[in-house]
């Protein structure tokens, strides 16, 4: 099944007399626990794709469909809650609230939801075992590391289980062995736990943890390819 579906997607930003086009008529699809590494140079597109995708941005014309739902098709209300319950997002700054602890700031999309935390303590449990912060949890941000902020905001997207997680240069501010560390927890997210995953990257090596690449030239897509089974990818 289909969990995104693009089709003649096209992005121009008017700044008085001038218009950019910034995305080109795409056409693309990614399967359900699919891991998608987006490349391109900068200002090929690559973020605008990414905020397009979730929702965070309307396109010019063109459609997309996630889990079957045309985002275009969607009103305002329906289109907040769809990305509070379906999708999560993980971005090159953490985003924490500082004055929340760790368990505070995973829980932080139900309590804006207005659910109940008290009915997750299992699922807030299980998280910070796979992050690897189970000690940490009463700590606030300014007592962690960068990668174990990372962790957090990775717990924080998957606290609702959504069905897409899309990562924006997730590990963009990381030293090489924590990006590593980060990037091995999400292959284990995506191969453990089924989930779609789709992250704008410039690094090759972060790429070679998904299961494709897309690359963008000046908004248009140059290549989508297969990454082959490797070591790497047998490693869980």
């Amino acid at each position: 099944m289909k969990a995104i579906e693009v089709n003649g997607l096209n992005k121009k930003f008017v700044t008085g007399k001038e218009e950019a086009h910034i995305l080109k008529n795409l056409t693309f699809s990614v399967d359900q626990g699919e891991f998608v590494s987006i490349m391109g140079p900068s200002g090929s597109g690559k973020s605008t794709l990414l905020y397009l995708l979730g929702g965070l941005d309307k396109p010019t014309d063109g459609t997309i469909k996630l889990d079957g739902n045309d985002l275009s098709s969607l009103k305002k209300k329906a289109m907040s809650k769809f990305r509070r319950t379906k999708i999560g997002f993980v971005f090159q700054f953490y985003n924490l609230v500082q004055n929340l602890n760790v368990e505070d700031n995973i829980l932080l999309p139900l309590i804006l939801d207005g659910k109940n935390p008290k009915h997750y303590e299992q699922k807030l449990s299980e998280l910070l075992e796979v992050i690897g912060l189970s000690d940490k949890r009463k700590l606030t941000p300014r007592e962690l590391s960068g990668g174990q902020q990372q962790r957090v905001a990775i717990a924080r997207a998957l606290i609702t289980d959504p069905e897409i997680l899309f990562l924006d240069e997730p590990i963009g501010n990381l030293d090489s062995k924590t990006g590593k560390e980060i990037m091995e927890l999400f292959r284990k997210i995506n191969v453990t736990y089924g989930k779609t995953l789709i992250q704008v990257t410039h690094s090759s090596s972060s790429s070679q943890y998904g299961t494709s690449i897309i690359r963008l030239v000046d908004g248009e897509i140059v290549e989508q390819s297969d990454i082959a089974l490797n070591p790497l990818n047998e490693a869980i």
